[in-house]
């Protein structure tokens, strides 16, 4: 990956962050349970945070400690797209959460596999890591609310 390509993927990731922040404000609103209101809330700080992580990169505050294995319960891999709507109720803001955290570690971990430079894989391992423990966190209220619910 050249210079120009690294730069045109860490903008299109930032892109994604920003959507990302967004959407977990609206879900805050939309939803009306209210310990998720705080969730939504606090990914929203998180996917702040990540933003952050993109536009301040430096090489050595890259942690690789920080690179601890994450589960995935895979529950998203078994559901399906779907959009976004303010009328969507409480499971489908969950499913459409899980999904957009899936495919941004999916991203990050393309973005990771075409890079030669062992600093920036670390950084889009982190970011990758980063969410799937958002989208582990989802999952564990779908399994605990939906799925025990239903």
């Amino acid at each position: 990956m050249n210079l120009e390509e690294f730069k045109n993927v860490v903008e299109f990731a930032l892109e994604k962050e920003k959507e990302a922040v967004e959407f977990y404000k609206m879900c805050s609103e939309i939803t009306d349970r209210s310990n998720m209101k705080e969730v939504f809330l606090e990914l929203s700080k998180e996917e702040e945070k990540h933003v952050k992580m993109i536009q301040n990169f430096k090489p050595e505050h890259v942690d690789i400690a920080r690179l601890n294995t994450v589960p995935n319960l895979k529950i998203s891999d078994y559901l399906v797209d779907m959009e976004f709507s303010p009328e969507m109720n409480y499971q489908q803001l969950l499913i459409l959460a899980m999904k957009r955290e899936e495919k941004a570690k999916a991203l990050y971990d393309d973005m990771a596999a075409n890079s030669s430079d062992d600093k920036i894989i670390t950084l889009f391992k982190m970011l990758a890591q980063e969410e799937l423990r958002h989208k582990n966190r989802i999952e564990k209220e779908y399994d605990d609310i939906v799925l025990k619910e239903n």
